[in-house]
């Protein structure tokens, strides 16, 4: 992003996360909180009860849950607070960045990996991918490189390295449960 002014919002600051598809329709927008950043890249927040929407589909949050964007810009991970059943959930992606708006931004690839305390450790929606890669044409480069990426997630994940382990996760969930966002 080529701006002179820094996109970021003050720590504490209420957005809307925006995730659209390859052709550039609407996907997933999560309600959320800009908690800061560190190494691993910017970091944001979902308290208990904010909004998730994308079109047909609506939830609220069920437990607080905290989003890593890094500076790759090629996947966006969440890690839900206990008890939820899934911990970990990484979407796959193009070009996750601030907007010039200073929101997060970034196109949904639709492969995921996933931590479920029940089913454990794996890459998700591989037949989404294959549908989508050939219907909107995603470049062989993008496809190669999310690919691999996926396997690498897996296996970073599994391992527990940083940031995907669950004491970096924590610091961010007790800053998230440490802000007054009433």
């Amino acid at each position: 992003m080529s701006t002179d002014r820094d996109p970021r919002p003050e720590p504490g600051t209420r957005l809307t996360f925006r995730w659209r598809k390859w052709d550039g329709a609407t996907h997933w927008e999560h309600d959320c909180v800009y908690l800061g950043s560190d190494r691993f890249g910017y970091w944001f927040g979902q308290p208990v009860g904010w909004r998730s929407i994308r079109p047909g589909r609506e939830f609220s949050a069920e437990h607080p849950n905290v989003t890593l964007l890094p500076p790759s810009g090629d996947y966006a991970y969440t890690h839900n607070a206990a008890p939820a059943r899934t911990k970990v959930y990484i979407d796959l992606a193009w070009d996750v960045r601030w907007s010039d708006a200073g929101e997060p931004t970034g196109v949904d690839m639709d492969l995921d990996v996933v931590s479920h305390l029940d089913r454990g450790i794996y890459i998700d929606d591989r037949d989404e991918w294959d549908e989508h890669r050939v219907a909107y044409g995603y470049p062989l480069d993008i496809v190669a490189h999310l690919e691999t990426l996926a396997v690498d997630l897996e296996k970073r994940v599994t391992v527990g390295e940083a940031p995907f382990d669950a004491a970096t996760a924590d610091g961010w969930l007790a800053r998230l449960a440490a802000l007054d966002l009433r």
